[in-house]
């Protein structure tokens, strides 16, 4: 299982580079891919008017939000992302989470936000037991799954899920050996802005806990522990902006120091 960053389909060039190697694996092994696009979304909000409200990675979401949300997930980032891998070979498909109840969550609630929590609105968090009969036909017939990360209400409505959050719980679900969060940074990064090789979730929770942890990665260290108290017997967050790297987290052995990235375990 991949979770990619926004960031690493928006640049042409990187968009490619990602396709690749997104393509290259799935020809040696079966694969599912996550996807975000937060900083294209940021983009479409501001161009719509929209104020952008967040805490800890979480994006508080009104039905405005929402409908942006899905425009530029579901459409212009998959789309974009599907149209890449097949241009080079791969046999990938473009899905969201209401595509068979794939991302079937309840509402968020409220949202912790310092001594004053707020209503995330439209935000949904997975729950189980989700199908993955979908993904695993696509799968078993040698097609690549990309899923964007918009949820599905057991009423209907789509809502906008944190793609960590899904990816974690997808992986849990397909009972995947390793999932690998890619974006922009080598690593989860300690205070001094160097990789941390190794965490597990005692490590995290501190992370969190003494503020060195903020913004986003509050919700991806949430995602990982989510992870790992599921089934997934590692996660890797790691630099995706290398298409050798990506593959190699993908593929290496757990703990490989020659990868530029952080292994979590329990």
């Amino acid at each position: 299982m991949v979770k990619l960053g926004g960031e690493l389909v928006e640049e042409p060039r990187r968009l490619r580079a990602t396709a690749r190697a997104l393509a290259a694996t799935a020809a040696r092994r079966p694969l599912v891919v996550v996807h975000g696009g937060g900083r294209e979304i940021d983009r479409a909000l501001a161009r719509a008017g929209i104020e952008k409200r967040q805490v800890d990675g979480i994006r508080i979401t009104d039905p405005a939000t929402l409908d942006v949300v899905v425009q530029v997930l579901a459409g212009a980032v998959n789309t974009r992302l599907v149209a890449a891998i097949t241009a080079l070979g791969g046999r990938a498909v473009g899905l969201t989470g209401a595509d068979d109840a794939l991302g079937l969550s309840v509402l968020w609630g409220l949202q912790p936000n310092g001594g004053r929590p707020v209503r995330a609105g439209l935000v949904g968090r997975p729950v189980g037991p989700t199908s993955t009969r979908l993904l695993e036909c696509l799968m078993a017939r040698g097609y690549l799954p990309v899923v964007a990360s918009i949820g599905l209400a057991r009423d209907g409505r789509l809502l906008n899920v944190n793609a960590d959050v899904l990816a974690a719980h997808l992986a849990a679900r397909l009972r995947a050996a390793r999932l690998v969060i890619a974006g922009v940074t080598p690593g989860v990064l300690n205070d001094r802005e160097r990789t941390i090789p190794r965490l597990d979730v005692a490590a995290m929770r501190a992370l969190t806990a003494d503020g060195t942890a903020s913004a986003g990665m509050v919700a991806k260290l949430g995602a990982c522990q989510q992870a790992l108290s599921r089934g997934v017997a590692e996660v890797v967050v790691a630099d995706g902006r290398s298409a050798r790297a990506l593959e190699a987290a993908v593929r290496a052995r757990r703990g490989a120091a020659s990868l530029p990235a952080t292994w979590i375990v329990n």
